[in-house]
């Protein structure tokens, strides 16, 4: 089964996620960093954060959306969805560079809440639409 919005977000969030590692490089090259931490360099210590929070979001959108695909198919709305995800992230990443906050990090922040929040709910909605009681667990049936 081809899933051309999942294929499509995975691909640019791969180029995301290189994006955002050689963002730390570029720094590490220039400042000489340790090759472990950030050496005391308070940039390079948000792009690496930047970086991991990326990672720490972006296995359970794909995730989500996979099976939401898988599920109900291709939509306009997961479309948009998987779009603004890649803007948010990208927003993120380029408001971690400011030393205080930022609408850019905001924004990206809240956008990814949300998307994750309405990707759980169409997930639900995927896996109980059509039943109006709870599934027996199948420990819960042989009792």
């Amino acid at each position: 089964m081809l899933l051309p919005i999942t294929l499509t977000l995975a691909a640019a969030c791969a180029l995301i996620n290189l994006w955002l590692a050689s963002r730390c490089v570029r720094i590490r090259m220039a400042d000489r960093a340790a090759r472990h931490g950030d050496g005391g360099n308070a940039r390079l210590a948000r792009r690496m954060r930047a970086h991991a929070n990326f990672i720490e979001y972006t296995p359970m959108v794909l995730i989500l959306c996979a099976l939401i695909e898988m599920a109900l198919g291709a939509s306009l709305w997961l479309w948009v969805g998987a779009l603004a995800y890649v803007v948010a992230r990208i927003c993120h990443g380029l408001g971690m560079d400011a030393e205080s906050g930022g609408s850019l990090r905001a924004t990206g922040a809240l956008l990814t809440w949300v998307i994750m929040a309405a990707l759980a709910g169409a997930a639900l909605y995927a896996a109980y639409q059509g039943t109006r009681e709870m599934p027996v667990l199948p420990v819960m049936a042989a009792v």
